[in-house]
């Protein structure tokens, strides 16, 4: 048999060992990380609720969270779903644009913003949720279908008897991953939509805007078995830097319900503060 010149073989295996650290390298760089925030476990505490805080970071591909468990537990969607929602109103011609006019059909609602006709704009700040129940009527059970999938918005369960109510009550389900996953291909212009809904989604969606950031986000609140679940997803947009939230917490007992829907804005904030990304 033929043999390797001793140089040759070692070129060989000089060259494997460069191409493998390469490789482990890119790949290293390439994979997102977790990191525990134990701060954020205060936070919740002070504020008398339970549940996880998951903030990401793109340019550092690192997650943050006091509770990755929980962040990776599926809870209904609750009002997030009015943003895929309003995407697919729009896609579908259901809404002309952001100005489109929902009639209110004067009978007596849970909220008072709800008792009076509403633009789509309007109706996503107020969560009108009559509103978007007639937006999934009007889209109906199998464009629901078909754009849900386009979208890669899974887990959720229903068919003709549930198209108006799904998000509210039933089995189903979105983690706090997903909720980021979608709202990064939703921002990097990642998902099948045209640039027309895009822009009118992502005006729809700005909450606040300062010197400092711009605020997209959309609250949701749910109840299971006499227990409240809240939602609060969407991103920062900090000086050309991007950070996404997905926040899902429950009261402990004796908390306030008013309290707790705005604990929601104020436990997400003041995780960022403790990041120092805002100030």
């Amino acid at each position: 048999m033929k043999r390797i010149p001793v140089f040759l073989t070692l070129f060989l295996l000089i060259n494997l060992n460069i191409n493998c650290q390469t490789k482990n390298k890119h790949s290293k760089n390439s994979q997102e990380k977790e990191v525990v925030v134990p701060e954020f476990n205060k936070i919740l505490d002070s504020l008398k609720v339970k549940g996880a805080i998951l903030i990401y970071d793109v340019a550092s591909k690192t997650y943050y969270s006091n509770d990755f468990s929980w962040a990776k537990t599926g809870f209904i969607p609750a009002s997030t779903f009015k943003i895929p929602n309003s995407i697919i109103a729009l896609e579908t011609g259901v809404a002309k644009n952001d100005s489109t006019i929902f009639k209110w059909d004067g009978e007596k609602k849970w909220s008072k913003n709800w008792e009076k006709d509403l633009t789509l704009k309007e109706a996503y700040h107020v969560s009108c949720v009559p509103c978007y129940q007639e937006i999934a009527r009007k889209i109906g059970y199998e464009g629901m279908k078909t754009y849900l999938k386009k979208l890669n918005y899974t887990g959720m369960v229903f068919d003709n008897n549930t198209i108006d109510n799904f998000w509210l009550e039933g089995d189903s389900k979105i983690t706090q991953f997903q909720q980021i996953a979608f709202l990064k291909r939703l921002h990097f212009s990642e998902l099948p939509i045209s640039k027309r809904t895009e822009s009118i989604v992502k005006n729809i969606m700005i909450m606040e805007q300062t010197n400092d950031y711009v605020l997209r986000a959309k609250t949701g609140l749910s109840v299971k078995n006499g227990v409240d679940n809240g939602w609060y997803v969407g991103y920062f947009v900090v000086k050309n830097k991007v950070y996404f939230f997905a926040t899902n917490l429950e009261p402990k007992k004796g908390t306030n319900r008013d309290e707790f829907i705005l604990t929601r804005l104020n436990a997400t904030k003041a995780a960022f503060q403790n990041l120092k990304i805002l100030n």
